[in-house]
């Protein structure tokens, strides 16, 4: 198995950064966050308390299993803190990889509730996490991804488990509630937003009577600058080139500019956040539940997520790993809309690795090969948001008469709604066979005959549609 080997050669050189075997380009220690931070609050949550009073901790109250989870390791005597984060990140790689095979070869070619399958996602994954290089296994991201690849598997035949995992998923670093957004209209909609709601209440009662400090991070961002890697930070990266007097300090575990006009960026930042939901739930109101296909979840998933990271006022490194996850997602499933988006990103991984960690000094100074390589890697991250959002809405959302309309959802087993249920099948000119003809009628005694036997030999058009289902 190809895609198997070259994962664990691969992942196997990652381990081989993060263990410091290999020093990694630039001279950047990218390991610090988990060894320091990570560290430093795994001994404040051991003593059953949130970090609340660290600037750093932005993260909602099941992110604590995460950053105690090392511990079930280091108590063994055998591996050190960080050692066994480094670990645990390769084991939830590993479960992504795990998934994505599963889905495409245990259950066959095709999957009756799910659609057709395609190794395309396997690959786009195991190229796409070593693209972004050591930085993957030194944050927490890897776990939350796994949770997210894992509900969108699970949600065509297991709605119930999806919103359960969505729901855990948001706890852990709030993204993932944005899976919520895809779910087929009706039933499955409410299984998968109930499950999700009643998890999210549960996890987050528990740790609030528990540990103290379980909700402060809801105030925690309000004091967030414009982060020096940030599709919006390229406007004060220009601003630079022409006397621009702000500068770079580490604010809240990461570079931000601080200067004048930095709160209008920062603001307008807020504002386009805000429009990008506003888009999503228009398009949530005006797609059509017959255009649904067993990819939308998933597709809706990766555009929401491009969205607010192109967005954002904050754009780490690590967030690459969620969409080269959701990305994988879209291309195994034959039936999505998103494989540009998709391999965009994956395109734009291995560009972030260039700007972090190997030309970080460049990008932080605002100047030579650091800026151009952020420059693309944003441009092909709007690229990749904007793609995303079209190809959504044109499969969904009806056009206005004499436009094309969305393709019909397949049923289960891949073959259109309505397909042997009395509507005419099709010749691949658009015309009906001739067993789906109604025969003429005898005419009666007395009456005259038809002057056209095609009105009385072929539906009119606009029964096909209906017919149809379109």
């Amino acid at each position: 198995m190809a895609s198997g080997l070259v994962w664990a050669v691969t992942r196997a050189v990652l381990l081989l950064y993060v263990f410091k075997v290999l020093t990694v380009p630039g001279g950047m220690d990218i390991t610090s966050d988990v060894s320091v931070i990570y560290h430093g609050w795994f001994d404040r949550l051991s003593a059953g308390t949130f970090p609340s009073g660290d600037v750093t901790w932005q993260y909602p109250p099941a992110a604590a299993l995460v950053i105690l989870s090392p511990g079930l390791l280091t108590g063994l005597g055998l591996l050190s803190y960080a050692s066994a984060f480094f670990v645990l990140a390769c084991v939830a790689d590993a479960v992504v990889f795990g998934l994505l095979l599963y889905a495409v070869r245990q259950r066959g070619a095709r999957d009756p509730e799910a659609g057709s399958r395609s190794p395309a996602g396997v690959w786009a994954w195991v190229v796409g996490v070593p693209l972004l290089g050591p930085t993957a296994y030194a944050r927490y991201d890897l776990m939350v991804t796994a949770l997210a690849v894992a509900a969108l598997l699970a949600a065509a035949r297991h709605p119930r488990t999806a919103g359960v995992l969505a729901g855990v998923g948001a706890l852990v670093k709030v993204w993932p509630v944005l899976l919520l957004l895809g779910t087929p209209r009706g039933r499955a909609t409410r299984v998968v937003w109930l499950s999700a709601l009643v998890t999210a209440v549960a996890v987050t009662a528990g740790f609030a009577a528990a540990m103290p400090g379980a909700l402060d991070f809801l105030s925690a961002q309000g004091g967030r600058g414009t982060e020096v890697e940030s599709v919006s930070s390229l406007v004060l990266h220009a601003a630079r080139q022409f006397g621009w007097e702000g500068q770079v300090l580490l604010r809240y575990g990461s570079m931000e500019f601080v200067g004048p006009g930095v709160r209008t960026v920062s603001h307008v930042a807020v504002v386009l956040t805000g429009a990008g939901f506003g888009w999503l739930v228009l398009w949530r109101w005006r797609a059509r539940a017959a255009a649904w296909t067993p990819a939308t979840p998933a597709d809706t998933a990766l555009a929401a997520v491009l969205v607010f990271v192109v967005t954002s006022r904050v754009l780490s490194p690590q967030y690459l790993v969620w969409l080269v996850g959701l990305a994988a997602v879209c291309l195994t499933l034959r039936a999505g809309r998103q494989t540009l988006a998709a391999w965009l990103v994956v395109a734009a991984a291995g560009l972030t690795q260039l700007e972090f960690p190997v030309w970080f000094a460049d990008v932080v100074a605002s100047e030579g090969k650091g800026v151009l390589v952020l420059a693309l890697r944003n441009v092909l991250l709007v690229a990749a948001a904007v793609t995303a959002c079209v190809q959504l809405w044109r499969s969904t959302v009806p056009r206005a008469a004499g436009g094309t309309r969305p393709s019909p959802s397949l049923r289960p087993g891949g073959t259109p709604r309505g397909a042997g249920n009395g509507s005419p099948s099709l010749r691949p000119g658009g015309a009906p066979t001739s067993h789906d003809v109604p025969a003429a009628r005898e005419p009666q005694q007395g009456a005259s005959p038809p002057r056209n036997p095609a009105e009385v030999t072929a539906p009119t058009a606009g029964s096909h549609r209906h017919a149809s289902g379109r």
